[in-house]
């Protein structure tokens, strides 16, 4: 039943995720190759994900008004852009300008989330988020691989343009695919319009427009939505610091170029593609989203801290499959944590606030990790993620409070 209203949004994800990954190993390398150091890396991370803290909630509430399909056709155009403006730069200026226009439009993962709350029930919501994650894995296993050899036998730009290619094509595929005004079961298994428009049926009302401001003391005022919101928080600075350095603390520490670290990437996207397109669903329904979170806060913690000291290749793709399993339970688990603790039209406005902390993520942690790294001081880059990550271990230990109606 959930087979189709959710294989639309998983090849456009996919496509997608597909695209993004395929910068994951070169944008560090490029960088430096116009001259930029490791805290330039962190900046031009942080840039994009300045850009998406403006443009995230705004485009979470527009969805939650005018429809999911428009808002992810122009926040997929606005990545074909970014992509193109990086495949031809000459200068890092034009690099930052890349990111800069992607991020100003980067709506497409809040979007998908968004749509599969609107087409699932929230007992099947791990599940139906654990797509993306598979997006996500499929992604990290194809994308940087291809990316890493393309870089290093054809130049830096091959791949910018392959990932703008892949961003046109998922554009097509949203518009062509993903329909307008998807349909999903209520709680009494009675199906109903999930999001209307111009000739779409009516939808309960969302929340009024305002600042993000408003957005953040919406959710923040109120004690189990806070809560989610600073797991997520503290899941995505962990992240966000460990992707930010982990190219070049592989070159640093291993000697490795952009095609070893397109590997290093695959496989930590074959870790996690087996767990969520295999096991995440047994292990939600014998152990429940809050225990498989903090269960994967634990393991991002071990993997993290121990990275920053590992010398050998075998120990570090030992760490990188602990990580990588920890991220794959975390993300989906508490995506749906989030939106079960929000009423039914708040879950675009939540997961675009929570899409603003991933950003505020960003801003930090690849900063951080990237003046880290310049300095030489590659063990603490390791301990940094792995810190934050035990925050969210700390967070999950706590009594749950009790929801409060919206």
């Amino acid at each position: 039943m959930l087979r189709s209203p959710l294989l639309p949004i998983f090849l456009t994800v996919f496509v997608d995720v597909l695209g993004l990954t395929l910068m994951l190993p070169l944008l560090p390398f490029y960088t430096e190759h116009f001259g930029g150091t490791p805290f330039t890396v962190g900046l031009l991370i942080a840039s994009y994900g300045f850009c998406q803290l403006i443009s995230g909630p705004i485009l979470g509430r527009i969805s939650d008004r005018v429809g999911r399909k428009p808002v992810l056709l122009v926040s997929q155009a606005g990545t074909f852009l970014g992509f193109l403006t990086i495949g031809f730069a000459n200068t890092l200026w034009m690099l930052f300008l890349g990111r800069i226009l992607d991020g100003l439009t980067a709506g497409n993962l809040t979007i998908a989330q968004a749509y599969i709350s609107d087409v699932t029930r929230p007992e099947n919501r791990t599940r139906a988020f654990a797509l993306i994650g598979i997006a996500f894995g499929s992604g990290f296993l194809i994308g940087p691989a291809i990316s890493g050899i393309l870089a290093h036998r054809f130049g830096y730009a091959t791949p910018a343009f392959a990932a703008a290619s892949l961003s046109l094509l998922s554009i097509v595929l949203t518009a062509t695919l993903l329909p307008k005004n998807p349909i999903r079961p209520d709680e009494d298994g009675v199906a109903e319009p999930a999001v209307s428009g111009a000739s779409g049926a009516p939808r309960p009302a969302p929340p009024p427009a305002g600042s993000r401001s408003l957005a953040f003391e919406k959710f923040f005022s109120r004690p189990l939505p806070r809560r989610r919101l600073l797991e997520f928080f503290a899941f995505t600075l962990s992240f966000s610091t460990l992707i930010g350095g982990l190219a070049l603390f592989l070159n640093r520490r291993f000697g490795f170029n952009v095609e070893n670290v397109g590997w290093v990437y695959a496989f930590s996207g074959l870790v996690g593609g087996f767990i969520q397109g295999g096991i995440i669903g047994r292990l939600v329904k014998r152990y429940g989203e809050a225990k498989l979170a903090l269960s994967g806060f634990v393991t991002m913690a071990i993997g993290y801290c121990f990275l920053g000291l590992a010398h050998g290749i075998s120990v570090l793709l030992v760490l990188v499959a602990i990580s990588g399993f920890g991220v794959a339970v975390t993300r989906p688990a508490l995506t749906t944590l989030l939106t079960k603790s929000v009423g039914r039209d708040e879950q675009g406005a939540a997961l675009g606030v929570s899409q603003s902390l991933s950003s505020i993520a960003q801003i930090v942690g690849a900063p951080v990790a990237g003046l880290l790294i310049e300095h030489g001081w590659l063990w603490q880059y390791g301990v940094a993620a792995g810190s934050v990550a035990l925050v969210g271990v700390v967070i999950g230990m706590q009594p749950e409070p009790v929801a409060a109606s919206s």
